[in-house]
């Protein structure tokens, strides 16, 4: 198993390392142990292999991920899993701002909470929180699922496309857009399988309520004007 010290190697040479590992590697767990709160770390990963992360890291940590599964024993800052396209992403801590924005696919779990704008313009990704999350939280959001075990803050899902926002606790308010839908059987399933994926036990998915588009503001309509300032 490689063992990369970021006390006494640079930070490049780590990435460079983790960008040669190919489908066929046989070095298929990474440990980085002292990362001090470094910034781009195992970012743009595109080999099956497994990177544990000893520590808490800066920003836009495993941005870019595919294939690999990357775990941040402590807390991330800003953008972690930005652009994430597969595999996994998961954070032992909190994660600062906008968590999994833009992610296309993969799943992204963060243990602790989660701060403003998580999974904003998300593209596909699953991302699931297991304590709260901060206010303008799936912004623009488009694809994916948004499983949150906690609660919400301000204009949740505000100018909301088509991806499947659930909250299992209270949410401040919505943005534009942005509905309570009814939970249906596939909807609760899909909730079942992200929390199963994400070890959370103590949640169920019937506990959760689901939000989405009210598709007012796909075109421009002068009778929603207000809703576009």
């Amino acid at each position: 198993m490689p063992v990369v010290d970021l006390a006494q190697t640079g930070l490049r040479a780590l990435n460079a390392a983790l960008h040669g590992q190919g489908p066929g590697t046989n070095e298929t767990l990474w440990e980085v142990l002292n990362p001090r709160g470094g910034h781009a770390v195992a970012v743009a990963v595109n080999a099956p292999i497994m990177v544990e992360i000893k520590g808490s890291v800066g920003y836009y940590c495993a941005g870019m991920n595919r294939e690999a599964i990357v775990t941040v024993h402590g807390s991330a800052g800003p953008g972690v899993a930005e652009n994430m396209m597969s595999g996994e992403v998961r954070v032992k801590g909190d994660a600062s701002q906008y968590a999994g924005a833009t992610g296309k696919g993969g799943l992204l779990v963060i243990e602790g909470n989660a701060s403003s704008r998580c999974g904003i313009s998300m593209k596909g990704i699953d991302i699931v929180v297991r304590g709260s999350i901060g206010h303008m939280s799936a912004f623009m959001a488009q694809a994916g699922h948004l499983v949150v075990c906690g609660d919400a803050g301000d204009a949740l899902g505000d100018s909301i496309y088509e991806a499947k926002l659930f909250v299992r606790g209270s949410v401040k308010s919505l943005g534009a857009d942005c509905i309570e839908k009814p939970m249906r059987s596939e909807h609760l399933a899909a909730v079942q399988a992200l929390l199963d994926r994400a070890g959370i036990t103590d949640a169920k998915a019937a506990e959760f309520k689901r939000y989405g588009s009210a598709r007012n503001l796909y075109n421009f309509s002068v009778d929603h004007a207000d809703a576009y300032g």
